[in-house]
């Protein structure tokens, strides 16, 4: 059994992986605002969840930690003309700075966990150039950089990975598959003609906390169905 923290637990991806983790008998502190999104998990330690508070001190995280995956994201599409300064911060505040504060609250625990891993979240975006993404892609770039950085930071202690989706069917994205239409455009832009699930998402954050993963660090890996890399 290892012991996992789980940022932005109760929705998407968090939610679909804190499930999969509990199935498998993992210990599971969580931090979210949609606490009864987990009421069905009777043996989950809920965490304060103002993380972004400047006196936040996170109480009830334990000695030791085998992993931490950070969630929380932003999906601000709006052209580039339209965005203010505020928007950029915003994205950066969600996506990097929430990051920083998390891992730096737990690094002693994670250093004292065994074969710890870190896994992050940034967007196929980044790699692609997609418009009116600038300034959640500009964030996320962020993320991938940190997320090297620390690799070779806290290596060999601790691994720290990058995951890359896709569009995926999570409510931060509903506005953009809220009709049959929307979701079935989308899927079409994927080879693998569909759009993401959190649980396929979900599914390659666990095998990064996993042991299995022990040789991987530093990586951005996308699951994209294939958009990153193929034209079909």
């Amino acid at each position: 059994m290892r012991k996992y923290l789980i940022v932005g637990a109760g929705s998407g991806i968090g939610k679909a992986l804190t499930e999969k983790l509990y199935a498998e008998g993992n210990e599971l502190y969580v931090i979210t605002r949609q606490p009864a999104a987990l009421s069905q998990l009777d043996k989950v330690n809920f965490i304060e969840p103002n993380f972004m508070d400047e006196d936040w001190k996170a109480s009830g995280i334990p000695a030791e930690l085998d992993g931490l995956v950070y969630c929380p994201g932003t999906i601000n599409l709006r052209p580039f003309r339209a965005l203010k300064p505020a928007d950029f911060r915003n994205d950066f505040e969600v996506n990097v700075i929430g990051a920083v504060k998390v891992i730096q609250t737990v690094l002693k625990a994670l250093k004292a966990g065994q074969n710890a891993s870190v896994v992050l979240f940034s967007t196929v975006a980044v790699s692609q150039g997609m418009s009116f993404h600038s300034s959640v892609a500009a964030s996320k770039a962020a993320v991938e950089g940190l997320g090297k950085s620390l690799a070779a930071e806290l290596a060999p202690a601790i691994r720290v990975n990058v995951i890359a989706p896709s569009l995926t069917q999570t409510p931060l994205a509903e506005k953009l598959l809220s009709t049959p239409e929307k979701e079935e455009a989308s899927a079409k832009r994927h080879p693998m003609q569909r759009v993401g699930q959190a649980e396929d998402i979900a599914a390659m954050a666990a095998f990064l906390l996993s042991e299995q993963s022990g040789w991987i660090t530093g990586q951005v890996i996308g699951v994209d169905g294939g958009l990153s890399t193929l034209k079909v």
